[in-house]
C-alpha cells in the first residue's frame, strides 16, 4: 500500500541527518501552533492562500525563498567546515551525505531562492509599475506559485524521509540512472524540478502576456522602467529555456521509471543527449537570474543616486542583446567533453562577446551615480558592493571563455568561485536590494536602517573570505565537490572559506534580525503616504501597502519617467475628475490545491505508491475541470468606496509635510520625500 516507503526511510543513517529532519518537523510542528494558537487559519487561507492578487502571491514567493536561503546557507557552510577540517582526515560528514549537500545546495539556490525570489519582485512591482491593475492571467499566477510551493515542499520532505540525490544539481547520467544510483534521491530531485521548471514556464507566459497587452495608456515599450524591460526578457527566456529541462527530466524519469534507456549509451541511447537539453535551460537560467537583478539595479542606482538613469537605450539593448546570446554560448560547458576545436572556438567567441553588453550595464549604472546626489541607503550599498565584485566574477566568465583555460580550470573550485562570483553580487544581492526597495511598498513600514548595514557588511565580508580563496585553490588544483584532502597547501585557504561561512550564517541571521525589530518597531517608521524614497516609477504614486486594486484611476503616461516629473509640477497627487467601479478577480482555492495534489503526486511517484499517485493526479484534472464550470469569477468594487479611500489618503498626502533628505531614515518620514530635480 506504501510502496517503497517503510521505516527504514527515517533519517536514522546519521546524527546529522536525524538532527536536521528533527528541526524541520519541529519547525512546522511550531508553526502549526502558533497559527493554530493565534487563530489564524481563517485569514491565512481566505487573505493569502487563495488570494490571486499579484502582490500577496509576490510576497508569499519571496516567503518561500528566504525560508529556502536559509537551508541552503546553512548547507553550504555545512560543507565550507567539513574542507577545513578534511586535511588527511574523513572530517565530520560521510561522503554520501557531504554529496547530498552540495547536490541539495545548488538545487536549492538555483531553483527554489533564487527563481521564487525572482519571480516574487516580478510579480510585486512589474504590474503597478506599468500602470496595470494586475497580471494578465491571475489564476495562472496563483497556480505557478501552488507548484513552486509543491517542489519546495519536497525538498524539505526528502530532508526526513529517504535521501536525495547525490548527483549535482545538474542530475547528469548515467550516475543518475537506476542502475548506478536504486535509491529515491534522484527521483525526489526529477519531480520537484518538474513543478518547478512548470511553474516557471506559466510564469513566463503571464508575465509576457501582461507586459504586452496590460500596459497603461501612454506607457510604450520604451517608456517601460529598466526592471520591466528585464521582467520582459526574462519572461521570454523563461518561455523557450525552461521546456528542455521539463523534457530532460521526464526522458530521465522515463529512464528510471520505464527503462526507455534515452541517455544510457549501451542500449540506444545518447548521454550528451541529456548534456545538450539541460544546458539549452542551463545557460539560459543564467540570464534569468541575473537580468531581474540588473534591473533592480537600475531602479536602485537612479532612486539614490537622485538622477535620471543614464545611457536607458543602450542598456534596453543591451538588456535584450545578453537575453539573444544567451542562447547561444550553452556548448562552452562542453569544452572538456571532446567536440572540435572549431566548435570550441565559435563557443569561446560567443561567451566573451556576451560580456560586452554586460559592461555597458556596468559603465551606465556608474555614470549613473557620477555627480549624482548619492544616498547611501541599504539598497544602495548593495548596488555598490555588486558593481565592485561583478566586475571580478565577470572578468573571470572571459578568462573561462578561452577553451585552453578552461580545461585546465573546468573541474576544479575555480569554476565554483567564479559561479558564486557571478550569482552572489549579480542575483543574491539584487534580489536583497530589492527586498529592501519595496518593503516599504508592500507592508507600509520601513526595515531597520542600521541592522540592514551590518546584514550587508557580513554579506560582502562573508563573500569575499568564502569565496575568493575557492580562486587560489582551483589555481592549485583542488577539485570540485572535494570532502577529503591531503595535500598541506589546501588547508589554510579552506579554513579561510570556512571563516567567510561563518560570516555568511552571521548575515542571514541579521536579515533575520532586522526584519524581527522592524515589525517590532514598526510604528515608528510607517510610511503609508507610499513614496518614502523620492522614486521615479509609478508604483510609488499610490499609498503603502497599496490598494487591491492598485490604481483609483488608471494613469496616462507622458514620459519614462512620469511620476517625478508630475511631483516636479506639483500636479502628482491631484483628484481625478470621476471614479467607476473596478471589477477584480475574486479569490480561488484552485492554486493551492493544485500546488498541493502536484506535491503529493511527485511524493507518491518518489516512492511508487501508484493509487495515491493517481488520486493526486485525478484531483488536479478535477480541480482543473470544475473550475471551468465556475461563471462568477468577478466582483466589483464600487466607485463611492474607491472614492472614499483615495480621497482619504490625498487629504492625508496635503497635510502632511514633505520630509528632506537627511531625514529619509527618521521617524519624520512618513511616506512623502521631497523630491528633487536632479
Amino acid at each position: 500500500m506504501f510502496g517503497k516507503l517503510s521505516f527504514n526511510a527515517l533519517p536514522f543513517y546519521s546524527a546529522i541527518a536525524t538532527f536536521a529532519a528533527s528541526l524541520v518537523v519541529l519547525g512546522a510542528v511550531i508553526v502549526t501552533a502558533l497559527i493554530t494558537y493565534f487563530k489564524l487559519w481563517r485569514p491565512l487561507w481566505f487573505g493569502w492562500l487563495t488570494s490571486v492578487d499579484h502582490k500577496k502571491i509576490g510576497i508569499m514567493y519571496v516567503v518561500i525563498s528566504l525560508v529556502m536561503l536559509s537551508r541552503a546557507v546553512i548547507e553550504a557552510s555545512m560543507m565550507r567546515a567539513q574542507q577545513a577540517v578534511a586535511y588527511n582526515s574523513p572530517g565530520y560528514l560521510p561522503p554520501d551525505h557531504f554529496s547530498q549537500l552540495f547536490t541539495t545546495h545548488g538545487t536549492v539556490m538555483i531553483f527554489f531562492m533564487a527563481m521564487p525570489f525572482l519571480t516574487g519582485l516580478f510579480n510585486f512591482a512589474m504590474p503597478m509599475q506599468i500602470g496595470a491593475r494586475d497580471v494578465a492571467f491571475p489564476m495562472l499566477n496563483s497556480i505557478s506559485l501552488g507548484l513552486t510551493a509543491g517542489g519546495a515542499g519536497l525538498m524539505m520532505i526528502s530532508l526526513d524521509l529517504g535521501k536525495f540525490s547525490t548527483g549535482g544539481w545538474s542530475g547528469y547520467p548515467p550516475y543518475t540512472e537506476l542502475p548506478f544510483n536504486p535509491g529515491v534521491g534522484p527521483d525526489y530531485w526529477i519531480w520537484a524540478l518538474t513543478l518547478s521548471s512548470l511553474a516557471s514556464t506559466m510564469t513566463g507566459l503571464n508575465f509576457a502576456v501582461t507586459i504586452y497587452k496590460k500596459r497603461a495608456p501612454g506607457m510604450h515599450l520604451f517608456r517601460m522602467p529598466l526592471f520591466c524591460w528585464t521582467a520582459l526578457c526574462t519572461s521570454i527566456l523563461m518561455i523557450f529555456a525552461m521546456p528542455p529541462l521539463t523534457v530532460a527530466t521526464a526522458m530521465l524519469a522515463m529512464d528510471r521509471y520505464l527503462g526507455a534507456h534515452f541517455f544510457t549509451n549501451g542500449f540506444g541511447g545518447n548521454v550528451m543527449n541529456y548534456a545538450n537539453l539541460f544546458w539549452l535551460f542551463g545557460h539560459p537560467e543564467v540570464y534569468i537570474l541575473i537580468l531581474p537583478a540588473f534591473g533592480v539595479y537600475s531602479e536602485v542606482i537612479a532612486t539614490f543616486a537622485s538622477k535620471r538613469l543614464y545611457g536607458y537605450k543602450s542598456l534596453v539593448w543591451a538588456t535584450m542583446t545578453i537575453a539573444v546570446l544567451s542562447f547561444t554560448v550553452w556548448l562552452h560547458h562542453f569544452f572538456t567533453m571532446g567536440q572540435s576545436t572549431n566548435v570550441n572556438a565559435v563557443f569561446g567567441i560567443a561567451t566573451m562577446l556576451i560580456g560586452i553588453p554586460t559592461g555597458v550595464k556596468i559603465y551606465d549604472w556608474i555614470l549613473t551615480i557620477y555627480r549624482g546626489r548619492i544616498r547611501f541607503t541599504v539598497p544602495m550599498l548593495y548596488s555598490l558592493a555588486f558593481i565592485m565584485l561583478f566586475a571580478v566574477g565577470g572578468l573571470t566568465g572571459i578568462i573561462l571563455a578561452n577553451p585552453g583555460v578552461d580545461y585546465q580550470v573546468h573541474n576544479t573550485v575555480f569554476l565554483v568561485a567564479h559561479f558564486h562570483n557571478v550569482l552572489i553580487p549579480g542575483l543574491l544581492y539584487g534580489m536583497i536590494a530589492g527586498y529592501h526597495y519595496w518593503f516599504p511598498k508592500a507592508f507600509g513600514f520601513r526595515l531597520n536602517e542600521r541592522w540592514g548595514r551590518i546584514s550587508c557588511f557580513f554579506w560582502f565580508f562573508g563573500f569575499l573570505f568564502a569565496f575568493m580563496p575557492l580562486y587560489a585553490l582551483g589555481l592549485l588544483g583542488m577539485p570540485r565537490r572535494t570532502d577529503e584532502y591531503f595535500q598541506a597547501a589546501y588547508l589554510p585557504w579552506t579554513i579561510i572559506a570556512a571563516f567567510g561561512a561563518l560570516l555568511v550564517l552571521a548575515a542571514l541571521g541579521s536579515l533575520f534580525l532586522q526584519l524581527a525589530l522592524s515589525i517590532l518597531h514598526r510604528d515608528s517608521n510607517r510610511v503609508g503616504l507610499g513614496d518614502p524614497w523620492n522614486s521615479r516609477g509609478l508604483e510609488w504614486s499610490m499609498s503603502a501597502p497599496p490598494p487591491e486594486y492598485n490604481f483609483a484611476v488608471i494613469p496616462v503616461v507622458e514620459g519614462r519617467d512620469t511620476f517625478m516629473e508630475r511631483k516636479l509640477g506639483g500636479t502628482a497627487y491631484l483628484s481625478p475628475r470621476t471614479y467607476e467601479d473596478i471589477e477584480m478577480p475574486k479569490n480561488s482555492m484552485v492554486g493551492p490545491v493544485i500546488g498541493g495534489a502536484g506535491a503529493v503526486c511527485g511524493f507518491a511517484l518518489v516512492w511508487h505508491i501508484w493509487w495515491l499517485a493517481a488520486f493526486a493526479l485525478l484531483v488536479v484534472i478535477a480541480t482543473t475541470i470544475a473550475r471551468s464550470f465556475v461563471l462568477n469569477t468577478k466582483r466589483i468594487i464600487p466607485a463611492a468606496e474607491i472614492r472614499a479611500t483615495h480621497e482619504a489618503w490625498l487629504r492625508r498626502i496635503r497635510m502632511e509635510p514633505e520630509v528632506s533628505r537627511e531625514d529619509e531614515n527618521a521617524a519624520a518620514n512618513h511616506g512623502l520625500a521631497e523630491p528633487a530635480a536632479a
